[in-house]
């Protein structure tokens, strides 16, 4: 049976100034999206500028942040936001919503295309190969909050939290860091690095995460606040990741549709 490490949230404090490992897993992700953003843009004839993927990673950021602090709020904890609304701006504490920061990003993104005069699904099939790595290191960043455990079982890598109880648990921060952050990552990578129709690659993004998001969602433990949504076994992360898995499928046959079209008619 294994225990958690209960490792100190603070990663290091400087005088009165606390640097959490939380928010040292945000920099790491958004340092890694530039750093696969910036060999994208190496490629002969990307169209791509170093400036430009600055820009295009502080977009990135601010939709991230800003969507997924409001997204946790509304989607998680909309009664304690209401009553405290103050509450938002403690990111240090966790409180983070993958789909939240996703609308967030889409919102950036639009921002981006429209300043730069880019097909907006051109643009999403350059940025969604960058996530999946800020995705799982956001993961290893819940397993250091002790947050996001999973339901109780039996098998023998369960893990004891002993914060939350003396119960064996699922790791689950751990399975969605392996299967949104390095699974998707390989996936996407792969997928992207030839060239496909355009929205195919955040087609397949949006389908392979709501996918993999669904599943793993059976091992974790629902959100105390809010429980099961329905039928006593759906969660809200569940329920947010039904119209990605839908939306997904839509964008891949579209994508692949349109290009053959085109094909037959060219």
């Amino acid at each position: 049976m294994l225990i958690h490490p209960n490792i100190n949230p603070v990663a290091l404090m400087l005088g009165p100034i606390k640097i959490y490992w939380y928010g040292v897993m945000y920099v790491l992700a958004f340092a890694s999206a530039w750093l696969l953003a910036t060999v994208r843009a190496r490629k002969p004839n990307s169209g791509w500028t170093t400036q430009e993927i600055s820009d295009l990673i502080f977009y990135c950021a601010l939709g991230v942040i800003i969507g997924g602090r409001l997204g946790y709020m509304f989607f998680y904890d909309l009664p304690n936001f209401m009553g405290h609304p103050l509450i938002l701006f403690k990111i240090w504490q966790g409180g983070m919503s993958f789909h939240g920061g996703l609308i967030g990003v889409m919102v950036s993104l639009g921002l981006f295309a429209h300043k730069k005069h880019l097909p907006f699904f051109s643009l999403t099939d350059f940025v969604t190969p960058l996530a999946p790595l800020g995705l799982g290191a956001g993961r290893i960043g819940n397993f250091i909050n002790n947050e996001l455990w999973g339901r109780v079982t039996h098998v023998p890598w369960a893990m004891i939290y002993p914060k939350v109880d003396a119960l064996a648990r699922h790791p689950s921060e751990l399975y969605e860091f392996f299967m949104e952050g390095v699974v998707l990552f390989i996936i996407l990578w792969w997928f992207s690095a030839k060239p496909r129709p355009r929205g195919a690659v955040s087609g397949l993004f949006l389908l392979c995460y709501g996918s993999f998001r669904f599943g793993l969602e059976f091992f974790r433990q629902p959100d105390p606040q809010l429980g099961f949504i329905a039928f006593n076994w759906i969660t809200m992360g569940q329920l947010l990741s039904i119209p990605m898995i839908i939306g997904g499928i839509m964008l891949l046959f579209s994508a692949f549709y349109f290009d053959e079209v085109k094909n037959d008619n060219s």
